[in-house]
């Protein structure tokens, strides 16, 4: 039997993130195609109007987007500290 694990994985032609080169070339490419003055005249009169997807697009480009906290575990309860002999010590408590 052929072991198939030496198969998986590696170098594959298009896969991974695009050189830095290509990524420059498609920016120049829309920076002849869009006025970037008037794209930022347009989200100008946007925010100024109140237009909230406007606004939010712009604070994330001008300061970043804002960290998101997810809690997935405890439905925002305080997790106390417990070491792992506790653990231990309170499972063997409910056998």
């Amino acid at each position: 039997m052929e072991d198939k694990r030496k198969k998986n994985g590696g170098k594959r032609a298009g896969a991974g993130r695009k050189p830095k080169a290509a990524e420059q070339k498609l920016i120049e490419q829309l920076d002849g195609v869009i006025d970037s003055k008037e794209v930022i005249k347009e989200l100008n009169k946007l925010v100024n109007k109140g237009d909230f997807r406007a606004i939010q697009l712009y604070f994330q480009y001008r300061w970043g987007k804002a960290k998101e906290q997810i809690d997935v575990t405890t439905n925002g309860d305080k997790i106390s500290s417990i070491s792992p002999i506790e653990w231990l010590r309170n499972a063997s408590d409910s056998e």
